[in-house]
């Protein structure tokens, strides 16, 4: 669809955006997905349920610390046996976009960290929503309503008005986890664009770790474990 959109575009670019470039928009998201992890872990909301995260509190480490790390060591293992896969397919069946600027690869590396962690701490917040309401699935099915749309799964962000584009890049943090990296890699926007970008995500996966940690102090005020 996104090629066909690209094909009845004036000089056959949409947005912004080559057909090579849209056909890698598609793979790196669907590769990417994985590796940022924006559905399925419901581990933190779990394991406050049950009670079990009160563990975690006993732990030498901080508990956005002690989820995080693993989360990162799972998103190393998705790099490379899910989101290399599928770019490989993709580059047998079409025609990807190359990179021209030498610091693309580093400064998407650097994004993809900046997404996975900016990923893991929407994904604490949500879960921390047990904390106050005991069942999060609430929350979460609305996480997982939500997220793909706007963090651009489904379509590239820059095909909506611009206004709305630059609310969702500066006023969420939801396209720093699919769109941004996806933008950096097939270089659609200038060298000073691309940095601003990966400078705004580092700004909101700060903020959100910063965020999951104080929202983790108030819990730990309020928390009963069952069973005492």
């Amino acid at each position: 669809m996104l090629l066909a959109v690209a094909a009845g575009a004036a000089g056959g670019r949409a947005a912004g955006y080559d057909a090579e470039q849209l056909a890698t928009f598609v793979w790196v998201g669907q590769g990417l997905l994985t590796v940022v992890s924006l559905w399925g872990w419901t581990e933190l909301a779990d394991r406050i349920r049950s009670g079990d995260v009160a563990a975690d509190l006993l732990r030498p480490v901080h508990p956005v610390i002690g989820y995080l790390a693993p989360d990162l060591g799972r998103a190393a293992h998705a790099m490379i046996f899910r989101f290399l896969p599928p770019l490989t397919v993709g580059a047998l069946f079409f025609d990807l976009y190359a990179p021209s600027r030498w610091f693309t690869v580093p400064l998407f590396a650097l994004s993809v960290l900046l997404a996975v962690i900016g990923s893991f701490g929407l994904r604490f917040l949500v879960n921390a929503t047990a904390y106050w309401l005991h069942d999060a699935r609430g929350p979460i099915t609305l996480w997982v309503l939500s997220a793909g749309v706007l963090a651009g799964l489904y379509f590239p962000l820059r095909f909506l008005p611009d206004w709305l584009a630059v609310t969702l890049w500066v006023g969420t943090p939801f396209p720093g986890l699919l769109q941004t990296p996806a933008d950096v890699l097939v270089e659609r926007d200038p060298a000073p664009v691309q940095a601003a970008l990966v400078a705004l995500q580092a700004l909101w996966a700060a903020a959100l770790l910063g965020l999951a940690a104080v929202v983790q102090r108030r819990a730990e005020k309020r928390l009963v474990a069952q069973g005492g």
